[in-house]
């Protein structure tokens, strides 16, 4: 599944609309309970195991409702992975076009210039030409790892999304047992358990992307290994251009110590 700014909005106002829907539903549980246990026909001992279902249904139901707020708050994280994927992969672009530009055999200019200055000019461009390549290495690495992220992301919320609308399904069904006309707590008491399975999927969600984060935090400590590793790079600066190696450009004076061959 690759990363759809589209599809992500989508999955979160999903997410948004279920919640709404999950507020309502969890606001009707105790109504129902009450109507259902103060049947004439019903025995204490029934009714008390019917209140105390809706009882544990609604703290699931809020558990559940908690859990997804609480993810949420990490909800614009995708998108900003995203984005700055696209910006480190236009920073890999602009530096593999200077590294390919820097590239002795590409300047066909520097094949007729001959003297001190050309033979300077030829030793220090080379380091130039490696130092951009490299910053195009390391934009590439960053713009997959956080290309990543953003996809794991996605695929988590969309995931949150149909875990919701499972446990909307399942609280209706509770709510619908405590209004059966053929009621029965056992069936309530089935369907308080459907419920609750479903809240161990949101850990199961959470654990997942959790581990897939924590391998892309793996690749970033190995990029920052990279990254400070300074063999392109002398002195963690640039490399040194030297040009006022080749910096005589008069050839009418009689002393330029290069020349254009004819």
């Amino acid at each position: 599944m690759g990363f759809s700014e589209a599809q992500f909005q989508a999955a979160v106002d999903k997410i948004n609309a279920g919640l709404r829907d999950l507020s309502s539903k969890i606001e009707q549980v105790r109504p129902a309970a009450e109507a259902a246990a103060n049947q004439w026909y019903v025995p204490d001992v029934v009714k008390d195991a019917v209140l105390w279902l809706a009882e544990k249904a609604i703290s699931l139901a809020k558990s559940v409702w908690n859990k997804i707020v609480e993810v949420l708050k990490g909800v614009a994280a995708p998108v900003w992975f995203f984005k700055y994927a696209f910006d480190w992969a236009d920073v890999k672009g602009l530096a593999t076009d200077v590294a390919g530009q820097l590239k002795p055999e590409a300047m066909t200019g520097t094949q007729r210039w001959h003297g001190e200055a050309a033979e300077a000019y030829r030793k220090h461009i080379t380091p130039q030409g490696q130092a951009a390549a490299r910053i195009g290495t390391l934009a590439d690495k960053i713009s997959i790892a956080l290309g990543i992220c953003a996809t794991a992301g996605l695929a988590f919320y969309v995931s949150i999304g149909v875990i919701l609308a499972k446990f909307i399904v399942a609280m209706v069904g509770i709510i619908a047992s405590l209004g059966s006309v053929a009621f029965s707590w056992v069936g309530v008491g089935l369907a308080v358990e459907e419920a609750s399975v479903n809240t161990g999927f949101i850990i199961a969600a959470v654990s997942t992307l959790t581990a897939a984060l924590g391998a892309q935090a793996q690749q970033l400590v190995a990029l920052h290994s990279e990254a400070v590793d300074n063999n392109t790079f002398p002195g963690g600066t640039w490399p040194n251009p030297v040009t006022t190696t080749y910096n005589d450009a008069s050839v009418k004076d009689g002393t330029a110590r290069w020349s254009m061959a004819q």
